[in-house]
């Protein structure tokens, strides 16, 4: 009898675990077929297209081997391309964790109003990467756009932003330090979990607010530092629209973006071949900062758990 009833159970638990990994399949099903469908299979595709001189329309295609990736670096506008990115991303990604910090620092402080504060703050990261926010930006930087008829009021000359080499990148880098609203959600819920405690504790030895911010709040924020570091930094390396609605690339490709220089490529020259190996090689040099950025982070990340 106690054979027999143990095997019933048994069955029923078997039966029960069952039923619960059809229904979570089921549930998994959509985003297993579209992680299949929409990405693993582009990037498999993409990786083999990188080996050949495949051209967008074309029925067949001719493995060339590792000629794309020789191809590189002879392409002077790729190398161009690849230091104009590389300068976006190192002064704008500082410039925009340094701006949302500075921002969740204010609007941490205690207010009615700071739900709404938050809010409005958020809402460039919503629509900033949007064309129309781009069109907008563009005319604001306009021969005759509100900063120049702002300069021109005060006295100065006026300046052309996108018709100048040395300029035309600063708009774009303004545009995306302007995008600080995910950054600084992040950032305010990162002072909210700040013990109080340690700046009562460092007020008490006399410290000052330079003292607290940088012995206190800095180090207690350094993983979350890290995570937006990481996070802005392939965004920015993904920069597009900007470069696209705004300045296509000009002036004499001064803000030829990397992205915009492979869609180029792909859609415009139809070397669909040769804008799958910048786009690997694109993945490895931002596999080798993020890399870096972690590996140096046991210098300056604060850990309790490894105090």
């Amino acid at each position: 009898m106690k054979s027999s009833a143990q095997t019933i159970r048994t069955s029923k638990v078997r039966k029960f675990i069952y039923s619960n990994n059809t229904v979570g399949h089921v549930f998994a099903a959509p985003f297993i077929f579209g992680f299949i469908c929409f990405s693993l299979i582009p990037i498999l595709t993409s990786f083999y297209y990188a080996f050949t001189d495949y051209s967008l329309g074309s029925k067949t295609s001719e493995i060339v081997g590792g000629r794309n990736f020789a191809m590189l670096l002879t392409d002077d506008i790729f190398l161009q391309s690849l230091g104009i990115t590389l300068k976006y991303v190192f002064i704008s990604v500082p410039l925009k964790l340094a701006f949302a910090l500075f921002v969740a620092f204010l609007l941490t402080r205690k207010s009615r109003l700071v739900t709404l504060y938050r809010s409005l703050y958020y809402v460039p990261s919503l629509v900033g990467g949007s064309v129309a926010v781009a069109l907008v930006w563009k005319q604001l930087f306009a021969r005759k756009g509100l900063f120049n008829s702002v300069l021109s009021d005060a006295g100065f000359s006026t300046i052309n932003w996108f018709g100048d080499t040395k300029l035309a990148l600063w708009p774009l880098i303004l545009m995306s330090v302007w995008q600080f609203g995910s950054s600084m959600i992040i950032f305010a819920a990162g002072l909210k979990e700040i013990p109080t405690s340690y700046y009562e504790a460092a007020e008490i030895d006399g410290a000052n607010g330079f003292q607290k911010f940088f012995r206190i709040t800095l180090p207690c924020l350094s993983p979350i530092v890290l995570y937006n570091l990481v996070m802005q930094t392939i965004s920015a390396f993904m920069a597009f629209t900007q470069a696209f609605i705004i300045t296509q690339g000009g002036p004499n490709n001064s803000t030829m973006m990397y992205s915009l220089y492979v869609y180029n490529q792909a859609f415009k020259y139809n070397n669909m071949g040769y804008a799958c190996a910048m786009s690997w090689f694109m993945l490895v040099v931002m596999s080798a900062i993020t890399l870096i950025i972690f590996k140096t982070s046991k210098m300056w990340v604060f850990s309790e758990a490894g105090e």
